[in-house]
């Protein structure tokens, strides 16, 4: 072996050396890098049952695959960044735990989005508003972003005349409503008392109209109207809220009500996106790993010295 190649290796060898030194001497550095505090809000009301996602080509509920985004989205996250968790059925939510830090507590945190059930509700109805009203002021002196996870089905459906007013509230927390679900009308499966699916609820078995309070509509388009006994008729209301769909618009305008931002989850790179909104995030100096960049050029030098070797035994053919 000619001395200027047996040089070339050495030095590439002793690069090399030094590249794995650093590695292992100086594995992280700190740098400044956008980190996160959410406080995940989901929905578990029956409608988050239905399935209309697909994952791994099979039909998935509403909860199964918000879930499972979620903990994929936790992998993702940079160290520093807290994650609460809580839920929401009826007209207001819980918090299961307040944000933990997501390296610390990851398997804590994991665990918990895996657990979560849809017979943990507390009671069948569901008021969308009145719940993020219950968060937005329940979290309204907290520092971590509202993330409100929701398909937007009310049962039944609220009347017009009591929806809830968010003027104490708005501007008050930061955060999103995220919507789920697909725009084509779904069944709602129905459950025995084990968990075990019976079938979907059809027309007869749900509320297609609230008969609370006074009634929005007018005496006389009603049939058997009676001021004090029957304000909202003597018929039974029919219409399609056995069916569930994303409610868009309607969670668009709680949005704008309440000041917080508003997307739609499809999968995990859009609600990776949309989480990473520039207004929620905190600038921290962080411990950051960089052991990937020399081992890399160790790995580059390693190859370079067995370069000339692996040319040298290349079989060459004489046409």
């Amino acid at each position: 072996m000619n001395k200027p190649l047996k040089d070339y290796r050495t030095w590439c060898l002793l690069s090399a050396l030094t590249a794995m030194l650093v590695l292992f001497i100086h594995p992280s550095k700190q740098q400044k890098t956008p980190t996160y505090n959410y406080t995940f809000i989901i929905d578990i009301t029956r409608s988050m049952n239905a399935t209309d996602y697909q994952q791994d080509n099979q039909a998935v509920s509403r909860l199964h695959f918000v879930k499972q985004t979620l903990r994929e989205l936790l992998q993702k996250l940079p160290c520093e960044s807290k994650v609460g968790l809580g839920l929401f059925t009826e007209r207001r939510s819980t918090l299961l735990f307040e944000p933990l830090e997501v390296c610390s507590a990851y398997t804590e945190i994991d665990t918990a989005i895996g657990k979560i059930d849809w017979r943990m509700a507390w009671a069948a109805d569901s008021n969308i508003a009145k719940g993020l009203l219950s968060t937005l002021d329940m979290l309204k002196k907290s520092d971590s972003s509202v993330i409100f996870i929701t398909d937007g089905q009310e049962a039944p459906p609220v009347n017009p005349n009591y929806q809830a007013d968010f003027s104490t509230v708005k501007g008050r927390a930061k955060g999103m409503i995220i919507g789920v679900g697909g725009l084509q009308a779904v069944p709602i499966p129905k459950f025995d008392s084990l968990g075990n699916q019976t079938g979907f609820y059809a027309q007869d078995d749900v509320p297609h109209r609230s008969t609370f309070g006074q009634s929005n509509l007018d005496p006389s388009q009603i049939k058997g109207y009676n001021a004090r006994n029957a304000p909202f008729g003597s018929e039974a209301a029919t219409g399609s809220e056995h069916l569930t769909a994303l409610h868009e618009t309607y969670l668009e305008k709680l949005a704008a009500e309440s000041g917080l931002a508003y997307a739609r989850l499809t999968d995990l790179k859009n609600l990776n996106q949309a989480l990473q909104n520039p207004k929620l995030a905190i600038e921290k100096l962080v411990q950051t790993d960089i052991r990937r960049q020399p081992a890399l050029l160790a790995l580059l030098l390693l190859s370079l010295v067995y370069l000339p070797r692996l040319y040298k035994f290349r079989p060459h053919f004489r046409s």
